[in-house]
């Protein structure tokens, strides 16, 4: 962030790992521009996220996986993105269902149905309008799809941008979840989906 992005802005890093010598490490990072919200006990995906946009004081949030590495500036064209008030989410890395809500493929768009979370820009306003994440998304998967539904449902789209200079790592949280465990609960959480928005067909963009 700080090697590469141009625009103004703030780092604000949630640390939910509920481990003492991260949080002693990270306070150790602290400086102007970047701040650190350590959760202690730690607690489910969409409430730790939602302690960060609550935190945010930008009128533009990137959200952004600690697995994905800036490879140059990629805040400046989700900000350029994000000017445009037709756009409510924005991202690399999109998603659309495959003619139903049951099943999402990677897409490059630029319209598609949602954007995945290892990168995603959005207004912190229309965040709040939305109450930010489903809290009861406590494991990371389908929250962002979720989510992006939540802020298209109010009229706007969701746009993914090529090219964007970011390059996805280890999922570390995936490869440190048991397999049997994170199918669970990943399958849990696309019913959770599904029991909201899977009569909702006409927020599909492709369809």
């Amino acid at each position: 962030m700080f090697t590469h992005t141009k625009a103004d802005f703030e780092a604000l890093l949630v640390d939910n790992s509920g481990d003492a010598r991260m949080a002693g490490w990270l306070e150790s990072r602290a400086a102007e521009r970047l701040r650190v919200i350590a959760l202690d006990p730690p607690v489910g995906f969409g409430t730790a996220v939602n302690a960060g946009i609550e935190a945010a004081t930008g009128e533009v949030i990137v959200l952004f996986d600690p697995g994905v590495e800036l490879t140059g500036d990629a805040i400046t064209p989700l900000l350029e993105a994000l000017a445009d008030p037709t756009v409510v989410v924005a991202g690399p890395y999109g998603l659309r269902g495959k003619g139903t809500l049951k099943e999402f493929e990677e897409d490059p768009g630029p319209e598609v149905d949602a954007i995945e979370g290892y990168c995603m820009g959005f207004r912190r306003a229309d965040a709040e309008a939305v109450q930010g994440f489903d809290p009861r998304f406590r494991f990371y998967r389908i929250a962002d799809i979720e989510f992006s539904f939540r802020l298209r449902d109010r009229g706007g789209r969701a746009v993914a941008l090529a090219g964007l200079p970011v390059s996805r790592h280890e999922h570390r949280l995936w490869e440190a979840t048991d397999p049997k465990e994170r199918d669970r609960l990943s399958k849990r959480n696309f019913y959770r989906f599904l029991d909201r928005w899977g009569k909702r067909a006409d927020l599909l963009v492709g369809r």
